[in-house]
């Protein structure tokens, strides 16, 4: 099973990949593309989420079905990112670049056999430093939950996507039960 696991900074995305892992080692562990950049700059940008989302695309079609892969982030995530990053700056992203990203986007996700929503939530509230950027984590966090309801990002038929709270406990069996049922 190919499977993203996508959510907003801090929302528990590394936690809960970990944990399934050490129960599923099976699993091809592909990191958060962050770490692969060369910035040496982490400044939020539309140029690194845009980067960033030709990593994880590019990657999601080196894998055919049946792959056991787990993957930090996927294109969607970046394609939030770019989203909520335009709207806090209010300066809209150019037209070209916005159709590349949902292109991307949907063609990626059709590599994908469960997409993994890790929303923020009151009662599993992770909290952050000021330092993680907390106006653009929110944005991407509703903006992420927009557009996995966008048929022109998530294909027709859509990617299955899966909503998934709770403690980190919770999180795990709630992945795991979804794997079985396959």
């Amino acid at each position: 099973m190919r499977i993203v696991v996508s959510g907003t900074h801090a929302s528990g995305k590394s936690t809960l990949i970990s944990d399934f892992v050490l129960r599923h080692p099976e699993y091809v562990v592909l990191p958060d593309p962050f770490e692969g950049l060369d910035e040496a700059d982490d400044a939020p940008s539309a140029s690194i989420f845009a980067a960033q989302l030709r990593i994880v695309a590019q990657r999601l079609h080196e894998f055919v079905p049946g792959e056991k892969v787990i993957a930090e982030r996927g294109p969607i995530d970046f394609l939030a990112y770019l989203l909520a990053t335009a709207e806090l700056s209010g300066v809209p992203l150019n037209d070209e670049l916005l159709d590349r990203a949902v292109q991307m986007t949907s063609v990626a996700l059709a590599n994908v056999d469960l997409l993994v929503l890790l929303p923020l939530t009151a009662r599993d509230e992770i909290h952050v430093g000021s330092d993680e950027h907390l106006a653009l984590r929110s944005g991407m966090d509703e903006v992420l939950r927009e557009l996995v309801d966008d048929p022109d990002v998530v294909g027709e038929p859509p990617v299955l996507t899966v909503e998934i709270a709770g403690d980190p406990h919770a999180r795990l069996a709630a992945l795991e039960a979804l794997v079985l049922r396959g």
